[in-house]
């Protein structure tokens, strides 16, 4: 893979390290967008083969993981002027966040530097020494909180250990090759530090209610994942994410609503970690536009259609449904509302069954 001259603020980078949060240099070599989600599709022996990067505003790349790219600098980022596509919500983000900035810096300096005048008249009036003006500390990151013991007291404690969890739903469908392949490489240790293992068995709560319909055995899968907390790594946190939303359609078509509403309150806990309201609100209007736009992957699978590919086409579903779940879990969007999507994932179940 071929890419222009690295500029000073771009280093270069394995395409299977990306991370949401990266701003990834795009083809055309001449604008940048920040990554949203990473997908990595492994090959049948378990080794990553594709990155599948969803970008902020909409939109995706495929990338081999093998393959070197180029993102900005940590550095960089903010001292990164914008381009020409002054519509990128990446971009917004980033101006409205430097004037607020400055906005606050200049005031934060007018104030130390008033108060500052005022402790040196009063030091002269009264013959002592001028006093120090200490400026106020910056905010501290907010804490991460795990699930409160309400919540948790809705989601069944697991049945032994989450290696026996795991054997338990293989030993249900002993002739499922999917399954079979997943729970081998989860039987040698469970590490949820890990983000390859959480990705397995978020795939494997999915094949279980997907392909297998067993919604059981994939409940008590998924909640080895549910009951996480969000650490600030959302590379780790997606198969998460992916596990709470599937939980939480499961849960509703089983009659489950509270159940269904604790698994969404996580799935949103990220969300209001943000403790600058500014940023919050920019925040919330860059997730917004993420629902009402979604990549649900058309032009892939009608691609894969007009090939004869089912099995590429079965892919692009799973991951179209992995959105619509997603997007069911958060109530719908301004564009999808959610009886459209439970319309939406109900075909999307029957086609990948078939």
């Amino acid at each position: 893979m071929t890419h222009p001259p690295a500029a000073p603020n771009y280093i270069e980078q394995q395409a299977g390290s990306l991370q949401s949060g990266d701003h990834l240099l795009l083809p055309d070599g001449n604008r940048s967008a920040e990554i949203q989600r990473v997908d990595v599709e492994t090959d049948d022996f378990g080794t990553p083969a594709m990155v599948l990067a969803t970008l902020t505003g909409g939109g995706g790349l495929r990338i081999a993981a093998a393959s070197t790219v180029l993102i900005l600098e940590a550095a960089a980022e903010v001292a990164e002027t914008p381009s020409d596509d002054e519509g990128s919500p990446v971009q917004l983000v980033d101006a409205a966040t430097e004037d607020g900035r400055a906005d606050v810096d200049s005031n934060e300096a007018g104030s130390v530097q008033a108060g500052a005048g005022a402790q040196d008249k009063r030091g002269e009036n009264d013959g002592g020494a001028a006093a120090v003006v200490v400026p106020p500390l910056p905010p501290a990151p907010p804490a991460v909180s795990g699930p409160s013991e309400e919540d948790l007291a809705l989601i069944p404690a697991p049945v032994g250990t989450p290696e026996s969890v795991v054997e338990a739903a293989a030993g249900a469908h002993p002739k499922s090759v999917g399954v079979l392949l997943l729970s081998e490489r989860l039987a040698k240790g469970i590490n949820t530090k890990s983000g390859s293992c959480l990705k397995d068995l978020s795939d494997l709560a999915q094949e279980l209610f997907i392909i297998l319909k067993d919604p059981e055995n994939a409940l008590a899968v998924a909640d080895l994942l549910n009951v996480l907390p969000f650490d600030g790594n959302r590379g780790r946190w997606s198969s998460v994410e992916a596990s709470l939303a599937l939980s939480s359609y499961i849960c509703r078509q089983l009659g489950q609503e509270e159940r269904a509403a604790v698994y969404e309150k996580f799935l949103r806990a990220p969300e209001a970690m943000e403790t600058d309201p500014f940023k919050a609100r920019i925040n919330a209007k860059v997730r917004q536009r993420s629902l009402n736009e979604p990549n649900l992957y058309d032009k892939e699978i009608f691609r894969s259609m007009d090939n004869s590919n089912p099995d590429a086409e079965r892919e692009w579903r799973l991951l179209r449904l992995e959105t619509l779940l997603f997007l069911r879990a958060h109530g719908g969007s301004e564009t999808i509302g959610a009886t459209e999507l439970d319309r939406r994932i109900g075909n999307e179940l029957e086609s990948v069954r078939s």
